[in-house]
């Protein structure tokens, strides 16, 4: 009788969350390189364990690019330092091979691997992340921003991955 009623209480919980995830709107960001050009766009969407962002990318420079959410919605070119820090409301440690933490923070992305051509197409899971209200939204006061930097993240260095300089960035918009 327990397990039949845990087995309940999970499907509810389940259905509650896909609910929850199907009434945030989605999201996007066009994002820009130093000198005003659009290089790029993301659509941001709900899923059941965070936001899907989707991205692509052109005249950028071949190679893998840092990229992540940060903390504050502007973009002020050239070195959109007005983005602030990565997107990290639950204080964890940067990076996914980072052995000081089980998780890395909210902000943080695998790399974007751009090709010969200049272009890239990339989807990714934000994890914990949310487009509705709440400590871990995409939208809360004063908005986060989506960033490529000039290098690849390494994926443990505190607190950007060693990814270089800000190359693009899109203040996330609904």
């Amino acid at each position: 009788m327990r397990i039949g009623l845990m087995v309940i209480g999970c499907a509810l919980l389940s259905a509650g969350i896909a609910a929850n995830a199907a009434k945030a709107k989605p999201a996007h960001a066009e994002l820009k390189n130093a000198q005003g050009a659009t290089v790029g766009t993301a659509k941001f969407t709900p899923a059941a364990n965070g936001v899907k962002v989707s991205v692509k990318v052109s005249q950028m420079t071949p190679g893998e690019h840092g990229i992540h959410i940060h903390t504050v919605g502007k973009c002020e070119a050239p070195a959109f330092t007005t983005a602030g820090g990565h997107f990290n409301p639950t204080g964890a440690h940067h990076g996914a091979k980072n052995s000081q933490e089980p998780h890395p923070h909210v902000g943080d992305l695998d790399n974007l691997n751009v090709g010969k051509n200049g272009k890239a197409s990339a989807t990714f899971m934000i994890s914990g992340a949310t487009l509705e209200d709440g400590q871990n939204s995409l939208f809360h006061e004063g908005g986060t921003a989506l960033v490529v930097h000039a290098k690849a993240d390494d994926l443990m260095s505190d607190p950007s991955g060693n990814s270089g300089d800000r190359v693009a960035c899109g203040v996330i918009e609904k």
